[in-house]
């Protein structure tokens, strides 16, 4: 327990030292198939804190790597179709998603990129990849949802980021420093999975969501 506390703190210290960098390789894992809520939002605001005129470039970090992260868990999806998203999510949830996918379309994707935890986000993804939704119209979607929030985010960490930190160094340390070590976690399982899709092969037969027939 003290060295898998040692570990994560340390990569805590390194994710923080990486600055902008650190946030694309976290958002690899936040957006994965065991995604960590919050851990995006706490490293945007604390780098933010601490070099306050490049808040925009942390902001755009921050996107770029939901939008690598998210796009990975798209993939899975789109190679493993329908039977492989029902298998993970269960064919009830699954079909649950599946109509408000159909039913939204690009918001299906944007507006749930912008909400904050505990929303469920990643399922939106996984829909998005097992119903073939165009790749363009997908990642436009991410790119505006995420976008606005880690710009919200970083306005966030200019306006009330002294009082974030002070709160943050008082009662949330440990918390954060368990959900960057299940992030990497979530990262190496997204990885894992994309391999074994990519190697068994398969894909859904049904006409793709957002392309012309």
């Amino acid at each position: 327990m003290i060295l898998a506390l040692v570990v994560v703190s340390k990569t805590w210290q390194w994710l923080r030292h990486l600055g902008a960098p650190g946030l694309v390789l976290l958002g690899l894992a936040d957006n994965s198939v065991v995604p960590v809520p919050g851990s995006m939002d706490v490293l945007t605001i604390w780098l933010t804190v601490h070099h306050r005129g490049l808040w925009w470039y942390y902001a755009l970090a921050a996107t770029a790597g939901s939008l690598l992260g998210g796009y990975l868990t798209y993939r899975i999806a789109y190679k493993g179709g329908k039977e492989a998203i029902e298998r993970k999510l269960g064919k009830r949830r699954a079909q649950s998603f599946y109509g408000r996918f159909e039913h939204w379309g690009f918001w299906a994707v944007a507006v749930p990129a912008l909400l904050p935890p505990p929303f469920p986000f990643v399922p939106f993804l996984l829909a998005a990849g097992a119903m073939q939704y165009s790749r363009g119209k997908f990642l436009g979607a991410l790119a505006l949802g995420r976008g606005l929030r880690y710009s919200i985010m970083a306005g966030l960490g200019l306006v009330y980021g002294r009082q974030f930190l002070r709160f943050f160094d008082k009662n949330t340390k440990p918390t954060v420093l368990v959900l960057v070590g299940l992030s990497v976690i979530g990262a190496i399982a997204a990885l894992i999975g994309y391999l074994r899709v990519r190697r068994e092969g398969g894909g859904a037969s049904h006409k793709p969501v957002g392309q012309p027939a």
